[in-house]
């Protein structure tokens, strides 16, 4: 397979946006663990129709203006992840689900752990939204972005975070103007 990609700068830090032809394949996050998505070697196309969609989707997404999003997506994994990675694109803009909700939706309540394993490497961050998946207590858990990125995105889509939110609401206004 053949990837490209594009950097973009956004609120939760700089994203690499890959594509495989006319898909997106991943959202990677700026520290991303390399072993977390593997997808071989890539290079660089600022021209790539579907990663300069997937950007305007994303500036809008973080201007307030988006809460769905409409870019062909190329998933690459197993079954099962690839089964709860199309679970996470059925929560619902501001709404969010604990690992328990996910495993009962896909026929398996007892595979809350592997629920969180494939969330953990779900490709296609924001777009695919595992920042909406939460421990069922409500409190914020791991995150490939980082435990602050999760609360700012969790508090962008209107979501009221059951503990005190450390994120300045200001940072995503200072974007907004940038735009």
């Amino acid at each position: 397979m053949s990837y490209v990609f594009k950097l973009v700068d956004s609120p939760v830090g700089t994203l690499t946006l890959v594509a495989n032809g006319s898909r997106l394949a991943a959202i990677l996050w700026e520290d991303d663990q390399p072993t977390r998505v593997r997808l071989g070697s890539m290079v660089a196309d600022e021209d790539n129709l579907v990663l300069l969609e997937t950007e305007r989707q994303l500036k809008q997404y973080f201007a307030g203006t988006r809460t769905r999003f409409d870019v062909p997506l190329e998933f690459t994994g197993t079954d099962f992840q690839k089964l709860v990675w199309q679970a996470l694109l059925t929560i619902p803009f501001g709404e969010t689900r604990s690992y328990r909700d996910i495993a009962a939706q896909i026929g398996n309540i007892k595979a809350v752990r592997a629920v969180g394993a494939a969330n953990g490497r779900n490709p296609i961050s924001i777009i695919a939204p595992c920042h909406r998946v939460i421990g069922a207590s409500g409190d914020l858990t791991g995150f490939a972005g980082g435990l602050k990125a999760k609360e700012m995105l969790l508090l962008l889509e209107g979501h009221a975070l059951k503990q005190k939110s450390s994120t300045d609401r200001s940072q995503l206004m200072l974007f907004e103007k940038e735009m």
